[in-house]
């Protein structure tokens, strides 16, 4: 009673291949294994991305020019 016979084994065999066709099994398996080559090709590109060479950080200069000014920027008049 715990385990099932071949013969219920060939019973729901049958079945799912009356509802589903032998031609939707495989063209459902064709279509998990083009999912899985995507994936694994998704994750090669993640791979190689990071070994490229980082672009160079820009520095900005924090020194004051000498051709603006900055005179009673923020003081309120009352």
């Amino acid at each position: 009673m715990g385990s099932f016979s071949i013969w219920h084994w060939i019973v729901v065999i049958g079945v799912v291949l009356l509802l589903f066709g032998r031609g939707k099994i495989s063209d459902l398996m064709g279509d998990v294994a083009q999912g899985i080559k995507a994936f694994k090709k998704g994750m090669a590109d993640d791979e190689v991305k990071p070994a490229e060479k980082p672009e160079p950080v820009k520095t900005i200069d924090s020194s004051p020019s000498a051709t603006s000014s900055r005179s009673d920027v923020g003081s309120k008049v009352v």
